[in-house]
Parts: structure tokens; C-alpha cells; sequence
């Protein structure tokens, strides 16, 4: 028996609790989860393979219909419209719909989630009394023309222009260039009668900047307005069955009451005025608005993740291959490589769920009010942020690793991965690309770090400097705070035990990210001496963002621990803890190289965290199936022939085959039999 044997005590035989577990991890909105994957398994809602790019397009229009029918997109709106005010629950129904159609889900984004909740947040009671029931209803299909062919996530440089005009008292809606069209946009190509339109507010020749504007685009037989043109995005690498377009203004005119105005106005007159004096600050809160797209799709990719997870654990553990002479041939999943290839992956699966249901939970507390301050409205947008990056990257690569250890079967599109894999691509890009929102991220983890030394004197601060130098010094060593001293760094035992536990894998992670943040922030403030911020900036963006993602897997870490405390049975308990250190360890053993380089781990540890990675694997190589069938899909909902049990049966027939074969006596004897 191993050392690694010897120390671990926990029960082999331990089980999860699948009743409690699989409720647990439906979260705070659980019924309204189940409600909505009730609806996507019927079989109006279900996608079909192989439809053309028109004939997807006018299915998913009909299954919007659908939603409307069963009262499925009234749950964030006010009573006073017909709505439950339940911001949460509608973003929890909404995740579900991506077991149907992932484009019915964005599609249905796009008319309820952005069309629709512009007009309710960024507009007021004539906007929301005049626009908002015909939008609720889908009387009137809508667009959210933000992004730019020239200007993706930049929307504050967006060109495109809204000038008031007083003799007429309208606004002049241009596009002034070819850069400047409003592209990408759902709804446009064929169905969008309106759209609210973003753009530079200008009046008295002074550019306010970006407004939102309420602009009818096309009259009921689907022509354009005059002014108003456009074009078909045309086919696209998935989700074809939204119809993405693009959409130009040529001095369009609306009244001056079309302009949503919570956030800024123009009288008569022309004079302008808003309730935020600042114009950072006035663009941030009007854009606080896409925060619910971004909490939407960190939720849907977590739900993609399991689907694929449940679809490939199911195959992998009925799939054989490879045998002995003489003997049964061998499940995939007890192949060492499988093992690593996806158990790894179903811990950061659990531990997104638990970061999301957080990132839910604080959504509806500032949506409804019920914690509604600036600084909570920061941290949502931090944290939606910070989360969806990492689940959209983690979608994709489980997707495609799931994929792959499907083999062939993983690729025809029956069995939903590669259709998955495609049109859950743009995920990555859209409501913010991934790699500028952990900029986001890194810069608030900046200002945090700014604030906390804010009032330090000089003196204190060329203190910090110099034991930053001597940490460096002494963690250059190989040895390190984090209860790594000399008397351990000889045994692996030692040096496992101290991994297990969650207080020495909290400080590893956290460490990480302080240094990180540290070292950038100590390297602005001197660039700042020297006029070189900008520069320095840039140089650090890469280290800016691999903080940022850190960062997000600490939360993520820290929501999972939070988790295990609520769960009462000792067995599906202990299983969610290896879990959990399985997720933490994997994310220390991805950044080994810099433990090392920075003194943090000793070689003696670093191995020590690859052999516990892979004793926690084969440890949960038992309890896959039960992890993944908690997620709670059915057949209905995952509709791949390969998780329903035909693979099981198939090498049931082959073995059956052979037997029978042998026992005939007629089986055909090997050509080296002899030899």
C-alpha cells in the first residue's frame, strides 16, 4: 500500500444521496428550473438536426410563440404589466432553454431579455406604457442595435449618431459609414419591426454620448421604413436559427420622446440634463443593463457542460475497447486517460453551478431592489464578469473533449455534442468579449488594491516594497509560509496531507492572486512617476487577465466550499469534498510552473499535487455516473442516442455473440494458436 494508501481514511464505499443532490444542484430557483425543462423536452420546443438556415429561422420564430403561450416571458417584468417581478427566476428558466434550442434561447434573449428590458430599464412610465406589452407579447419583434461593424466591445466609441433637431423636435438617427453599421444583431434580418437603437446623443453641437433610442425600422408586411436599410448576416458557424443582420440609418427621423430617458433628456429647447453628473459614470450604469445576458449565458454554459458531460460519462462507461487475450474487453472510463480526460472537468462543472446559483442570487437581490446600491451593482458586474469568461471557455472544452472521447459517435450530430460545440462558440464573444471582461475584472482587483493603501504613507509603502523584495528572496528557496518548512519537503505523505486541507489550498489560490495584482499594481505606480502607465499597462495586459481568470477560480473555489456546508449527508458530503479538492488542485497542478518559479511549492510538493489530482481521480472514477445523472437531464432533454443505453446493449450482443460462438465449438482458432 502507498503512502498516499496509507493516510487517506475515507470510506470507499461511500455514495451520493442522487435525490438530494440532483435538487441541490437546481439551486435557489429549483421548480422554476424543472418547470422550464419541462417545456424544452416537449417536442414542439426540441430542435431539429439538418434544418435549413430559413427553415430553423421560422421554427425557433414559432417556438417564441410557444414561450409567449405558456407565460414563460413574463417572469422579470412589473405586475403592473402582467409579469411576476421575479428577476432571478427568469434567468433561471431562461439557462433551461438551451436543452431545447440553443437558438430559441438567444433568440428569445434578444427579443425579451434586451429588446424588451431596454425599453423597461434604460426608459421610463410613457416608454413602458406605450412600447413595453406589445414587446411582451412579441406583437412587436425587436431589435438591440448596439454593436458596430467597426466597434465590437467598444461601445463608447461607437459612431453611429442621434442629433436633436429643434424646429422639428426630432432626433436624427445616422449612420455616417460603412464601419458604423449596427451589425451581428438577432431580429434584424428578417423579423425585428423595431429596435432600440444606440447612439452618440448630440444637441447644441455638444456629444453627451451613448443614448438608447426607440426607432421603428420596418412597417407589418416586413418592408424598411425610409431610411432605414440592411442586409442579412447569412449563415453562420451556429445558432442559424436566429436571424442575425445588420441594420444603417441614413438621417432617420423619430420624436424626441423616443429617446429612453432615466439616465439622460432633452427638453424642447434642447437642453440636456440627467440625474448622474457623470458622464463615466452615467455610460457604466446604462450599460449595468447587459449584465443579465452576462449572468444568463454563465448559467447556460454550465447547463451545456453537464449535458455533455452526462452524454460522454454515460458512453464511456458502456463503450469497450482493447482486451487481453481471453479476456472482456475494457470500459473507457477505466482507462487512466479517460479519467483524466473528464473527471476533472465534472468537478469545475460543480463548481460553476455553485459560483452561478451566488451570481444569481446577487442579480436578483439588486434587480429587485432588495440590495440595490452602487457598490452592489459593482460587485454583480465583477463577478458576472469574472464568471462568465471562465464558463464559456469551460463549455467549449468540455464540448469538444467530450467530443473527442466519444469518437466517432461523438461527432455525428444525433448525439448533440458538435451541434452544442457550434453554437455555443459565439458564447465567448458575445455580451462582452471574454478576454475584455477580465480586464474589467483586473481593473477593479487594481482599484481594490489602490484603496487599500490610499492613505499608507511613504515610508509604509517603501516597507511593503522591501519585504516584497525579501518574500521573493526567501520564497525563491523553494520553501515557503504555507505550512511548507523543511521537516516535510521529504515526505509525500506529509506533503499530501497538507494538500487536503482547504485552508492550505485557500492560500495557495489566493496567493496567486494577490502577487499578481501586486506586482502589476507596485509596477504601475512607478510607470506613473515616469509617464509610462499606458504603456506599462499593455505590457501587463496578458498577467492582468491570467489574474483576473485566477481570480474567478477562487470564487469559484470558495462558492464550492460554501456549498459543501449545506449538505447534511455525511457520504454525498464527503464525495462533493474530493470533488472540491479535485477542482482547487487541478487549478494548482494547471499553474505548477508558476508555484515553482515563485518559490510557493517545492518540486518535492509540486509532485505531490500531480499524485493527489490523480489519486482524487481514480478515487471518483466510481462515483462519475451518480455525479453526472445528478445534473437531471433525461433522455428528453440530452436526445443522443449514445447516453440512452443502446451503446451497453450493443456490447451485451457482441459479448453474448462470442459465447455463444465458442461454445459451439465452431469459433475460428488464431493464426499464431500454435506458435
Amino acid at each position: 500500500m502507498s503512502v498516499i494508501d496509507k493516510i487517506e481514511k475515507e470510506n470507499d464505499a461511500a455514495a451520493v444521496d442522487r435525490d438530494f443532490l440532483e435538487q441541490f444542484l437546481l439551486g435557489t430557483w429549483a421548480d422554476v428550473r424543472r418547470t422550464s425543462r419541462a417545456l424544452a423536452a416537449t417536442p414542439e420546443m426540441r430542435g431539429i438536426p439538418g434544418l435549413s438556415k430559413d427553415e430553423h429561422r421560422a421554427r425557433v420564430l414559432e417556438q417564441l410563440k410557444l414561450l409567449v403561450a405558456h407565460g414563460q416571458v413574463h417572469r422579470a417584468f412589473p405586475t403592473a404589466f402582467g409579469g411576476l417581478a421575479d428577476h432571478g427566476g427568469n434567468l433561471a428558466a431562461f439557462q433551461e432553454l438551451i436543452a431545447a434550442d440553443p437558438s430559441l434561447q438567444i433568440k428569445s434573449g434578444v427579443q425579451w431579455g434586451l429588446f424588451a428590458a431596454a425599453i423597461l430599464h434604460l426608459g421610463t412610465t410613457p416608454h413602458h406604457e406605450l412600447w413595453l406589452p406589445a414587446a411582451m407579447s412579441l406583437e412587436t419583434p425587436g431589435i438591440y442595435a448596439m454593436t458596430e461593424t467597426g466597434h465590437g466591445s467598444d461601445v463608447s466609441a461607437i459612431a453611429t449618431t442621434a442629433t436633436y433637431d429643434p424646429e422639428s423636435d426630432d432626433w436624427v438617427i445616422n449612420t455616417p459609414f460603412r464601419g458604423a453599421w449596427k451589425d451581428y444583431l438577432g431580429n434584424a434580418a428578417l423579423h425585428g419591426r423595431a429596435a432600440v437603437v444606440f447612439a452618440q446623443l448630440i444637441t447644441h453641437g455638444v456629444n453627451h454620448g451613448v443614448h438608447a433610442f426607440y426607432v421603428p425600422i420596418r412597417d407589418h408586411n416586413g418592408h424598411f421604413f425610409p431610411g432605414v436599410g440592411g442586409e442579412d448576416d447569412g449563415l453562420k458557424g451556429g445558432l442559424n436559427g436566429i436571424d442575425n443582420g445588420r441594420l444603417h440609418f441614413d438621417h432617420v427621423r423619430v420624436p424626441r420622446t423616443n429617446l429612453l430617458n432615466r439616465y439622460g433628456d432633452v427638453d424642447e429647447n434642447g437642453n440636456y440634463s440627467s440625474p448622474i453628473a457623470s458622464p463615466g459614470r452615467r455610460f457604466f450604469t446604462m450599460l449595468g443593463t447587459l449584465v443579465q445576458g452576462r449572468v444568463s449565458l454563465d448559467g447556460s454554459c454550465v447547463n451545456a457542460s453537464k449535458m455533455a458531460l452526462q452524454i460522454a460519462v454515460t458512453y464511456g462507461n458502456q463503450r469497450r475497447q482493447f482486451a487481453a487475450p481471453g479476456q472482456q474487453e475494457t470500459v473507457l472510463l477505466d482507462y487512466q486517460r479517460h479519467q483524466r480526460r473528464l473527471i476533472p472537468l465534472i468537478a469545475t462543472t460543480y463548481a460553476q453551478t455553485f459560483s452561478h446559483d451566488v451570481l444569481l442570487r446577487k442579480f436578483d437581490a439588486v434587480f429587485s431592489g432588495a440590495d440595490d446600491t452602487d457598490e452592489s451593482r459593482q460587485d454583480l458586474e465583477t463577478l458576472a464578469a469574472a464568471f462568465k469568461p471562465l464558463s464559456t471557455w469551460h463549455a467549449l472544452d468540455t464540448l469538444q473533449e467530450c467530443r473527442e472521447a466519444c469518437g466517432g459517435q461523438g461527432f455525428l450530430a444525433e448525439n448533440r455534442l458538435t451541434g452544442l460545440r457550434a453554437d455555443l462558440d459565439i458564447y465567448v464573444t458575445f455580451e462582452g468579449d471574454n478576454n475584455v471582461l477580465l480586464q474589467l475584472v483586473a481593473k477593479r482587483l487594481l482599484t481594490d488594491y489602490s484603496r487599500k493603501f490610499k492613505d499608507v504613507g511613504a515610508g509604509t509603502l517603501a516597507r511593503m516594497v522591501v519585504e516584497h523584495a525579501a518574500d521573493r528572496a526567501v520564497t525563491g528557496s523553494g520553501l515557503r509560509r504555507l505550512g511548507q518548512n523543511v521537516k516535510d519537503l521529504g515526505s509525500t505523505a506529509r506533503s499530501v496531507k497538507e494538500l487536503r486541507d482547504p485552508e492550505m489550498q485557500r492560500e495557495l489560490l489566493t496567493d496567486r492572486v494577490e502577487t499578481m495584482v501586486e506586482e502589476i499594481a507596485l509596477e504601475l505606480r512607478d510607470a506613473k512617476k515616469s509617464h509610462t502607465e499606458a504603456d506599462v499597462f499593455n505590457r501587463k495586459q496578458n498577467a492582468l487577465i491570467e489574474a483576473a481568470a485566477a481570480h474567478g477560480e477562487l470564487l469559484q473555489w470558495e462558492a464550492f466550499t460554501e456549498a459543501l456546508a449545506q449538505v447534511p449527508d455525511e457520504d454525498t458530503r464527503q464525495i462533493l469534498t474530493w470533488l472540491r479538492d479535485l477542482f482547487g488542485l487541478h487549478a494548482i497542478e494547471r499553474n505548477l510552473g508558476w508555484y515553482l518559479m515563485k518559490g510557493r511549492l517545492s518540486a518535492q510538493r509540486a509532485e505531490a499535487v500531480t499524485a493527489y489530482v490523480d489519486r482524487l481521480i481514480a478515487r471518483l472514477r466510481s462515483h462519475a455516473q451518480g455525479l453526472v445523472d445528478c445534473f437531471g437531464y433525461g433522455p428528453e432533454h440530452l436526445r443522443a442516442e449514445i447516453a440512452t443505453g443502446v451503446e451497453g446493449m450493443r456490447q451485451d450482443e457482441a459479448r453474448l455473440y462470442y459465447e455463444n460462438l465458442a461454445a459451439s465449438g465452431h469459433s475460428p482458432v488464431p493464426e499464431n494458436h500454435n506458435v
